[in-house]
């Protein structure tokens, strides 16, 4: 395992979940993440834990420690972001995903930019893109099939 203290550039995104521990385990088994770090109280409640999938890191935490911390099951389903993670294979993911209990939002399909990706939400409302790169595609295809200015920068 890496050095916890070995984060520096990276962007490791945080969700909010009523119950952290739940969704350890439902991450674990329907998206293939592997828990890294977890802190839990006298209780056993989870405080904080970091869960890694390739390269990339979250960190899953609970909901009523602040004001701010709230799960989509609590807003409504209002999501003010949404992760993309980047898998080997979209559709054995999906599959994985859907037989695993995600509710699977937007089937794969191939997108403009030349990825395949497919969107799900977890049992508390979180919105999840896991996409499959296929193909490079120019900036005159992507603008041909937008009819949208693309730049790179």
């Amino acid at each position: 395992m890496t050095d916890q203290r070995d984060y520096k550039g990276s962007i490791i995104p945080a969700l909010f979940y009523d119950d952290a521990a739940a969704a350890l385990v439902w991450l674990e088994t329907a998206f293939g993440f592997e828990t890294r770090l977890c802190i839990t109280d006298e209780s056993g409640k989870v405080m904080h834990s970091e869960m890694s999938f390739a390269d990339g890191r979250i960190m899953v935490g609970p909901t009523g420690w602040s004001d701010w911390a709230k799960s989509p099951k609590s807003l409504g389903g209002a999501n003010s972001a949404n992760l993309h993670v980047g898998v080997d294979d979209v559709d054995a993911h999906c599959a994985h995903a859907r037989a695993s209990g995600a509710v699977i939002v937007q089937e794969p399909a191939d997108q403009f930019y030349g990825d395949r990706t497919y969107r799900a939400r977890d049992p508390e409302g979180h919105y999840w893109t896991f996409g499959q790169h296929r193909r490079d595609v120019s900036v005159a295809e992507m603008e041909a099939a937008t009819q949208l200015k693309v730049e790179y920068k």
